[in-house]
Parts: C-alpha cells; sequence; structure tokens
C-alpha cells in the first residue's frame, strides 16, 4: 500500500505527534508499504530551525526507510497566536502544493494538532481522488477556549463551521480515546465513520534508549523527592501549580521535593521568571532535552507529574507521555481528569490529583512516598493494552479498508478489521 501522511511535526521533533506518526509510519514500511511524509522544517517549539535543517520551499530526505518531504513554513515559536496561526496556514498551503506531485497514493492520512494539517488532508484529497483518514488528537479550535486564548466570537463560530467541514470530508476519523470519540459523536459524526486507537509504547525501544543514554542526565539532588514534569510547556499544561506547590513547600521550612520542568514553550519564561522572583531553589528549570534521554529523566524520577488545567475538554485528553512513564514503573502523579486518569489508576501507575490545586499535588506525593510499590506496576498493565507494534497494525488495518485494499495476511489474522472500531 501508498500511504501519503501529512503531519506538521516529525522527528527530529520530539512532540507526540510527531512520535506517534514516526513510530506508526516505521512500521509500515518495515512491513514492505511504500510511506511518505509532508512535514516542517522541525522548530518546535522555539521556532528556531535545528541545526543540519533549512527552512527550504521543498527538501527530501529519507528516515529509516520513510520518504520525508520537507516544505517551507512561516516559522514561529510555539507561543503567540497570530504567529502561530500563520506558521499552520503557510504549511496548509505548501504541503498541499507538495501533495499535488505524489501521485502514487492509494490512501491520504492527516493528523491533528493542528487543524490546519488536517484540511491540508482534504485538500489533498480533492486533489489526488484518495481516501482520507483523519487522526483527531486534539479538539480544535474548542482547545483555544479551554486554555483561554481566545474567548467565543464569530472567528471561533467561522473554525467550528470548517471544524465539521473537515469532519465530513474524511473518509474515517481515527481517535486516541472514547472521550474524543464521544465529543465527535456530539458533532454529528457517524458512529461508524469514527476508529479508537490509542496512543502506545515501544517497551524494547524505551529499554534500549535507558541502556544507551548517558548515565547522569541530570544531576540528582540527594536526600531530595524528585517529581519531574516532561514535555510542553504550554497554557494548557497549568503549571502554576507547581510554582505554587514550591512556594508552600518553603513556607513550612521544607527542602525535601525538588520540581524538575524539563521542556520549553509559551510559558516556560514566565513561569520560569516567576521561580526566580520567589527564590524557590526547589524548581528547577531544564529546558529542552533530546527525546533519547527522556527515558534516563524518567528513571532518574521519583515520581512524574502529568498535569492540565481543569476543564472539561481535557477529560477528554490522552496523554502520550502516560505510557512512556508507566513502561518504566515510575509513579504518576496524574493532574488530569478522565479516561487517562482511570488508565492510570486501572494500571496501579500513579495517585490522582486535582487540577491546578497545589494542596492535592503535595498530597498525591506524599502518598507515593509511603507506599511506592503500590503505584509501581504499570509496565505490565501497558505492555498488554497499548502495545505499540498492535497499535500501528490495528491504524494500517483501518487504513487498507478506507482504501478498499485487501488487508495483508499476516495483519488479517491478527487485527480483524471491526477491532479498530473498538477502543483498547
Amino acid at each position: 500500500m501508498r500511504i501519503l501522511f501529512l503531519s506538521h511535526y516529525f522527528p527530529p521533533e520530539v512532540n507526540a505527534p510527531a512520535s506517534r506518526t514516526y513510530e506508526h509510519c516505521r512500521r509500515w514500511v518495515r512491513d514492505g508499504h511504500e510511506v511518505t511524509v509532508i512535514t516542517c522544517a522541525p522548530n518546535c517549539p522555539t521556532g528556531v530551525v535545528f541545526d543540519g535543517y533549512r527552512n527550504a520551499w521543498r527538501s527530501e530526505e529519507t528516515i529509516d526507510g520513510i520518504r520525508v518531504i520537507r516544505v517551507w513554513s512561516y516559522v514561529a515559536a510555539n507561543k503567540g497566536f497570530a504567529k502561530r496561526i500563520l506558521n499552520f496556514l503557510t504549511y496548509m498551503l505548501t504541503a498541499t502544493w507538495a501533495a499535488m506531485w505524489c501521485r502514487n497514493v492509494d490512501v491520504v492520512v492527516a493528523t491533528s494538532p493542528q487543524f490546519f494539517c488536517g484540511w491540508a488532508g482534504v485538500f489533498s484529497k480533492w486533489l489526488l481522488r484518495k481516501p482520507l483518514v483523519l487522526e483527531i488528537r486534539d479538539l480544535w479550535p474548542e482547545s483555544i477556549l479551554a486554555v483561554g486564548a481566545m474567548k467565543r466570537n464569530f472567528v471561533i463560530r467561522i473554525l467550528e463551521w470548517f471544524e465539521r467541514r473537515m469532519y465530513g470530508a474524511a473518509n474515517r476519523i481515527v481517535t486516541v480515546g472514547e472521550g474524543y470519540r464521544r465529543q465527535l459523536e456530539e458533532r454529528n459524526v457517524p458512529t461508524d465513520k469514527i476508529d479508537v486507537i490509542p496512543n502506545g509504547v515501544d517497551l524494547d525501544r524505551v529499554a534500549e534508549q535507558v541502556a544507551g543514554a548517558a548515565d547522569d542526565p541530570m544531576e540528582r539532588p540527594a536526600n531530595r523527592f524528585v517529581c519531574s514534569y516532561i514535555g510542553t510547556v504550554g497554557m494548557a499544561h497549568g503549571l502554576d501549580v507547581v510554582i505554587e506547590a514550591a512556594t508552600k513547600l518553603r513556607d513550612a521550612g521544607r527542602d525535601d521535593v525538588e520540581f524538575w520542568i524539563v521542556g520549553d514553550g509559551a510559558e516556560r519564561d514566565r513561569l520560569q521568571a516567576e521561580a526566580e522572583r520567589l527564590k524557590l531553589s526547589t524548581v528547577v528549570f531544564h529546558g529542552m532535552v533530546p527525546k533519547e534521554t527522556v527515558p534516563r529523566i524518567i528513571e532518574a524520577s521519583d515520581a512524574c507529574l502529568v498535569h492540565l488545567r481543569k476543564t472539561d475538554l481535557f477529560t477528554t485528553v490522552m496523554p502520550s507521555k502516560v505510557f512512556e512513564i508507566m513502561a518504566q514503573n515510575v509513579p504518576i502523579v496524574m493532574g488530569v481528569e478522565g479516561e487517562a486518569q482511570q488508565v492510570v489508576l486501572d494500571g496501579k501507575g500513579g495517585v490522582a490529583m486535582d487540577p491546578g490545586d497545589a494542596d492535592s499535588l503535595l498530597a498525591a506525593m506524599d502518598e507515593i512516598r509511603k507506599n511506592p510499590a503500590t503505584v509501581q506496576r504499570g509496565r505490565s498493565y501497558v505492555a498488554e493494552h497499548y502495545n505499540r507494534e498492535r497499535l500501528a497494525e490495528r491504524m494500517l488495518s483501518a487504513l487498507h479498508d478506507v482504501a478498499g485494499l485487501p488487508v495483508p495476511m499476516k495483519v488479517k489474522q491478527r487485527v480483524p478489521v471491526e477491532e479498530t472500531r473498538r477502543a483498547a
């Protein structure tokens, strides 16, 4: 099968959409399929193009057998609404232009975030006259409202109109959790048009990265409980709760806990300035790190914080980092409600906290310190339910179904097409 995959993000970028796309595509290539990815010059989240790359109109490389076409876009940091929208729109146009020349295609796949990548997929479908599978990992523009970046207005209503038309244009929609399925159904997307294929983890790859990384990626403090947040430091993530928790500990005369914030994003500078203003020596900002070092950082932590702002929309979110952390049996302080929280609790991989509540964060950490063994059992759970190999096969089966092509026997025996319509 010949697959054209449109993704705004792709390695060497290290965010969730880049990782999910890469992990699926490399497996499909390994199994004999032709995969072309159209993406940008890597620059997320800083807006600075990575060393060794340039923001050209079109360049091409091969990564693990995947044909990667990189197109020009207006490069912008992951902050500021107007410039980011311009970044998204220019990618939509240049990705569609690049797709026009990819004639030997059986199916088009477009993934969100971001929203305009989905529309690049719609335009590519029309131009190439091939079926479109739309992967929804974020409900946009509702997520803009959820983080307070905009208020409901005429522009939002226009974007919602385009959102509904995008869903209608897709032949199939793949999403990552049952919460998203329900939200799509509320938007009048037919149930039989939606597949739920969650995020997952490659356990062997995590083990290799732990074994191959430097022994001490960061200096671990003596006699302190380390709670790490690893990922984008953005508006949606509500990391003021860390500043508030560290302030409460300092005021109580405690210095036995250290918070690591590993990553970058729109809120990092503000949060770091606030921590410096309050003289919080127990909040350490480490900035961006190579993806291959992340498993070592997780291993060096006593707990990892997964957190989003408290809003109904985020109860549908399934952060991919949950599976990576559980795969290493490191306890999670779970500051995301809904389906993702239930996965952590069912897998005995962590403790729930009330999002945005510093006292709840501190209580969750204390619970982990008292009974660590009871919340260090996530690996066996994700191995059974969220194995990346199995999930890539399910996605491939769905693509064959949409393209009207016979499912290869080895996939058909392991993954019936109807299984893609059930949540894990």
